[in-house]
């Protein structure tokens, strides 16, 4: 009885890969993250340049992750060659910082097949893809903010979206992360992950930009 319980309960749990072949995965999810929780969870204490005052981060965008049906590839032997610090340094516009540009190409970039130049290049048309609501970045002060609505607010700033393509994940009962899936010709695709309600069903922080 216990072999079975452990069975079914690993068999429950997203799967995960590492060193898959390069450019094997169903689709892309692309993670944006909204940096002010993020500076006021850990990025303050890291010292980012990304939490300076000056900057006026809102969603940043986090990764363009390949994706599993069920699970993900990560850290997949490259047939390519790693980006050059330029080519990161150029992703901070939008990603906050090179450092994660890096980070998020040994992870996740490595499993898209593409080169690195390729690769950061789809992960920029992919954030290009979406409006990102205005409404969040007028907020002057912190907010109890239902999931909901940050779902529902993508939804209306962004007509070709449907649900069942974006989920919001919390942290720490805050609002985290807004995930989008897309298939490798960045078309809108319906996201097959389970994801846990980390968000509940009260109201979660939301600060405002600095």
């Amino acid at each position: 009885m216990f072999r079975v319980l452990i069975l079914a309960l690993f068999t429950a749990l997203p799967a995960m890969a590492e060193g898959e072949r390069a450019g094997k995965f169903d689709y892309y999810v692309m993670a944006l993250s909204w940096t002010p929780n993020w500076c006021a969870s850990e990025g303050d204490r890291k010292n980012s340049d990304q939490c300076d005052d000056d900057r006026g981060f809102g969603f940043t965008l986090h990764g363009l992750w390949p994706q599993f049906n069920v699970g993900w590839p990560s850290y997949c032997k490259p047939a390519q060659r790693a980006p050059s610090r330029s080519q990161t340094n150029a992703m901070a516009d939008i990603m906050g910082s090179g450092g994660l540009a890096w980070h998020q190409w040994k992870k996740h970039g490595t499993c898209s097949g593409l080169s690195s130049t390729d690769f950061f290049e789809l992960s920029r048309n992919a954030y290009a893809k979406i409006s990102r609501p205005e409404v969040f970045r007028k907020m002057e002060k912190t907010y109890r903010v239902p999931s909901r609505l940050v779902k529902n607010a993508f939804l209306e700033s962004n007509a070709d979206l449907a649900a069942e393509n974006i989920q919001v994940t919390c942290k720490s009962n805050a609002i985290q992360e807004v995930r989008i899936c897309f298939t490798k010709e960045l078309e809108f695709t319906r996201c097959t992950f389970p994801v846990r309600n980390s968000c509940g069903q009260s109201g979660q922080s939301m600060a405002p930009i600095r």
